[in-house]
């Protein structure tokens, strides 16, 4: 099936019980075993079926499948967030003494989650010059657990080449995650490119909506954990805390998402809400479509900005001037999502006066929203960070990020003109 096909039925035909086709929201935490032995069953992993919220729900399996579908992968885990996603999918193969390579340019809470919170847990991110190949290759040892990037960067707007740097980790025996999260399996799909693991946040372009948080990983079942069973010993040994499962064995291909669920969701619980997946479900079925008017007004209000005597630059891969252009014909048939950025002359002052006067585009920290968005990163997503940490980031003070929507093109153009009239 095609992707606009997978965005409506995949996962679900009717409810079997009623034959609703809509999706039911099974607002339950949780549910009968049958007899003592079923129970015991579904605990040793032995049969499917559903146990407890925190860790399945039939609503949010639904979900799964369709992101798994979508994206290419065996199975998939949704989450409270995305942030959880990123933050399970490298819990789940790594511990103290181990480390993290990464590409230098990621999304704000990321980046804190890899410069300041995972390394006071023991393990460590080593982030790389630049994200080329030579620089991350550089930083892998024996003790590396996974290489990390985003397909297209929030909010520097880079796109990694996948493929490479698959090829790159797969070498040393790592695999690589992909956060998806801008430009979606709609665009990318990381696991044809070499991928192992991708995240998304499904609160973003996903979503599409604006009205509600969450998450996902996605398992593309081809890494080959049993053959590292040193590295990946979490995977290929009895698991303590989960009554001595070996996960390659009883999971097989499945065994890395098999134990995001039944070992940092179980015992940390950033699980997605019922109401939530329902919600996700809903404009997941339009994604393809969206994408489609997101990335064609994106295209036109770069060229408007970049025509604009105001405007001092425009970072956006879809233009012939981007470093990343030819990256964007290889994986984006050079249509690069709909986040950009751009500064305008007079710096700072002038930008803030931009940014106030916008009308119809609205002052948030959201991205992928069928309406227009701006913000700027410096002050909101990104403040937290040192001016160091902000140029490592390529966050710079006078950066307006704005993500496009879906609105009639006439009309978001109108709104910056009379915008960047207002900066002076």
């Amino acid at each position: 099936m095609k992707d606009q096909t997978l965005a409506i039925h995949a996962g679900f035909k009717s409810d079997s019980a009623t034959k609703a086709v809509s999706v039911p929201i099974y607002q339950t935490v949780a549910y009968e075993f049958d007899d003592a032995q079923h129970g015991a069953d579904l605990f040793n992993l032995v049969v499917p079926g559903n146990i407890y919220t925190r860790i399945m729900n039939p609503t949010t399996e639904v979900l799964e499948q369709r992101c798994a579908e979508l994206e290419g992968g065996i199975a998939g885990l949704c989450l409270s967030a995305g942030s959880a996603a990123v933050n399970y999918s490298i819990l789940n193969r790594a511990e103290a003494g181990n480390n993290v390579v990464s590409v230098p340019l990621l999304y704000g809470g990321t980046y804190t989650l890899f410069k300041h919170m995972l390394p006071k847990q023991g393990i460590e991110v080593r982030f790389g010059a630049d994200d080329s190949i030579d620089a991350m290759r550089s930083l892998i040892d024996d003790r590396t657990s996974a290489v990390f990037c985003e397909s297209i960067g929030n909010p520097a707007g880079n796109i990694v080449d996948i493929e490479a740097l698959a090829d790159m980790a797969h070498e040393y025996g790592v695999p690589l995650i992909v956060d998806n999260t801008v430009a979606t399996p709609a665009l990318i799909k990381p696991i044809q490119w070499g991928a192992d693991v991708v995240v998304n946040s499904l609160t973003k372009y996903m979503g599409g909506h604006g009205n509600s948080l969450g998450g996902v990983i996605v398992d593309g079942g081809e890494f080959p954990w049993a053959d590292y069973p040193e590295k990946f010993h979490m995977l290929n040994e009895p698991e303590e805390s989960y009554h001595g499962v070996v996960y390659t064995e009883a999971l097989g291909a499945a065994a890395y998402i098999g134990r995001v669920r039944t070992v940092p969701l179980r015992n940390t619980g950033s699980a997605l809400s019922p109401m939530n997946a329902f919600l996700i479900l809903q404009g997941m079925q339009t994604l393809p479509l969206r994408m489609e008017r997101h990335c064609d007004n994106a295209i036109a209000v770069a060229k408007y900005l970049e025509a604009h005597p105001k405007v001092a630059w425009v970072n956006f891969a879809g233009l012939p001037s981007s470093p990343y252009y030819e990256l964007a014909q290889k994986y984006t048939d050079g249509r690069p999502s709909a986040l950009m950025t751009f500064g305008i002359k007079g710096g700072f002052d002038a930008g803030v006066k931009f940014y106030d006067a916008l009308q119809m585009f609205l002052r948030l920290v959201n991205i992928g929203d069928v309406k227009s968005l701006a913000a700027h990163p410096a002050s909101t997503t990104h403040r937290q960070l040192s001016e160091t940490e902000l140029e490592s980031a390529g966050v710079t003070p006078d950066m307006i990020r704005l993500c496009i929507g879906i609105e009639d093109i006439e009309d978001i153009i109108a709104d910056l003109d009379q915008a960047l009239a207002a900066a002076g």
